[in-house]
């Protein structure tokens, strides 16, 4: 089986220093290279289909959208900080929400949240004209040059509240928003010509999903594809919403692997990989989660994001029930089965992660308990669970998480 995906870091850190940000033709060749590994790996294995959509992530230098520290992890599936608590979103999850929108060459697509510009980019390739729009006056500033600098003309930006749309340039084919509400904006709805489709994370700050939405005779047919976690949509639509998270006693949900969204996958856990829904055993109710990998170094998981303040928040502790099949270690160091808990300062920068319990061999349903400690700087924290680039099978229930007060 192939170990690319992580042979693709050790190649890049080998590449010689950047001067002056500019490329040299060696340099541009090793990225060249990760990206065909990050589509052949990362996105067309995950199941994205569409030859348009696989030829623009082939296309587009996702290292010219992050931030230079970044560039030797920018082919990584991994969403990355580009600051003022914004994200550049992971390759699959651009390749996703763009295959399920299904652009067209002649279509005219507004985006809300250029983010980095690399949405866009990936859309330029693909319809007539983008529209994007960004809320964060530097950032916008930045995508903007950054769009011209690389040569995507038929992208035009501003600076303004995304909720709000375009209204002097609508009606839009296509509406993509890369950001979450609670619930669609009025006017993007207004802005959508009749059969256009808009596709859309909504939901609570951590319990998000992915929408497709069609509309028909004036109104909206909702679709649930997959649970999901953004960035917050902020201005209009911040002062609307209704449910906000409690930083001080987070919680996990649906540890049990009870509750299914439409599509199958298990209700709040996102970013799932190789993830299955069985009833083997279920040592607690009927379902429990099922992870299976061959391939050494590819993702099996599943992850759930929280609010938690570490000023007051000192410890987490875990208890939850595992079942193991010939698990064995991958080719690298992070290739391990594990519960892990990853943390974000007030920014959405990563400031560190801790292992709650580890796994190897083969072994029947047994009770496994782990804790970890909670950074002082900690405003968001993700829970992740899997073989993570292990092989074998790993089978978790009742996942259960409780949190310790500072100090005591």
């Amino acid at each position: 089986m192939s170990d690319r995906p992580f042979v693709v870091l050790s190649v890049l850190l080998a590449i010689f220093c950047v001067s002056a940000g500019q490329l040299s033709a060696q340099t541009r060749e090793e990225f060249d290279r990760a990206r065909q590994d990050m589509v052949s790996q990362f996105i067309q294995k995950e199941g994205i289909k569409n030859p348009r959509v696989l030829d623009a992530m082939r296309r587009v230098p996702r290292h010219d959208f992050v931030p230079l520290m970044i560039r030797p992890k920018a082919y990584f599936d991994t969403a990355w900080s580009i600051g003022y608590k914004q994200t550049i979103s992971a390759p699959f999850i651009v390749a996703y929400m763009t295959e399920a929108l299904d652009p067209q060459p002649t279509d005219r697509l507004l985006e809300v949240g250029t983010g980095s510009g690399y949405q866009a980019a990936i859309l330029s390739l693909l319809v007539k004209e983008v529209y994007s729009i960004e809320i964060v006056e530097p950032l916008g500033r930045m995508a903007e040059r950054r769009l011209k600098r690389l040569g995507y003309g038929n992208v035009k930006t501003k600076v303004g509240d995304g909720y709000l749309g375009w209204p002097e340039d609508a009606p839009f084919d296509k509406i993509i928003v890369t950001c979450s509400p609670e619930d669609v904006p009025k006017p993007l709805v207004d802005q959508l010509r009749e059969g256009g489709r808009m596709i859309i994370p909504l939901g609570e700050r951590f319990h998000q999903d992915i929408y497709l939405l069609e509309k028909e005779h004036g109104k909206l047919v909702r679709k649930q594809l997959r649970p999901t976690l953004f960035v917050p949509m902020t201005g209009r639509s911040a002062q609307e919403r209704i449910v906000r998270p409690d930083p001080f006693n987070p919680q996990i949900n649906n540890g049990g692997f009870e509750q299914r969204e439409a599509g199958g996958e298990p209700a709040v856990w996102y970013y799932d990989r190789q993830l299955s829904l069985v009833e083997e055993g279920a040592p607690e109710g009927r379902l429990c989660a099922r992870f299976d990998n061959q391939d050494r170094g590819r993702a099996a998981q599943a992850l759930q994001g929280m609010a938690i303040d570490g000023r007051t928040i000192g410890s987490l502790r875990f208890t939850l029930k595992v079942r193991a099949e010939r698990i064995v270690d991958g080719p690298e160091s992070f290739n391990r089965a594990d519960l892990q808990v990853n943390f974000y300062d007030i920014t959405r920068r990563p400031i560190g992660s801790a292992i709650a319990a580890r796994w190897v061999g083969t072994f029947d349903w047994r009770d496994v308990t782990g804790s970890v400690q909670v950074p002082a700087a900690a405003r968001e924290a993700i829970v992740r669970i899997g073989l993570n680039g292990a092989t074998g099978r790993l089978y978790a229930d009742a996942i259960k998480m409780t949190s310790e007060r500072r100090g005591r």
